[in-house]
């Protein structure tokens, strides 16, 4: 590949990443609209379907999020009767997030959306699985890097 080929826009690595992301968010929309949700949203109930009653901070730490970023979602989602925001009573900075019963109830409605995604995609199950595990890499070794990167 010349100089002049690797600063071409189909060349890149990050740009078919970036429009992928952004056509997937706009995939969930319909789907999730339906639930009330945002795509964040969406994720923050995810994370609480898995394991209800964690902290603010553990919920960041997951979502790679920041409390600046995290705090509004966690207030809408409050306000629409999805959760509760507890301090905790060990350590006043520690805040806990519970699912309400309707935000438990939701789970039961949302079970689909990823079938349904898998259908939009055109995908199996399989491609999906060895997609989602490739992206994860990459995520991983950009987020912790082992060593300067060579040059090939």
């Amino acid at each position: 590949m010349s100089v002049d080929d690797s600063l071409k826009l189909d060349m890149q690595l990050c740009f078919p990443l970036y429009a992928a992301a952004r056509a997937v968010t706009q995939a969930y929309a319909p789907l999730l609209s339906k639930l009330g949700l945002t795509y964040p949203q969406y994720l923050v109930m995810l994370v609480l379907w898995e394991t209800d009653g964690r902290t603010v901070k553990e919920l960041g730490e997951r979502l790679f999020l920041d409390s600046g970023t995290l705090t509004p979602l966690l207030k809408r989602l409050e306000a629409q009767g999805m959760l509760k925001r507890e301090r905790s009573t060990e350590d006043a900075r520690s805040v806990h997030i519970h699912l309400t019963s309707q935000g438990r109830g939701l789970r039961r409605k949302a079970v689909t959306i990823p079938e349904d995604m898998a259908c939009k995609m055109g995908l199996s199950l399989e491609e999906l699985s060895r997609l989602r595990d490739e992206v994860r890499r990459l995520f991983a070794m950009l987020s912790h890097p082992q060593s300067e990167p060579s040059k090939k």
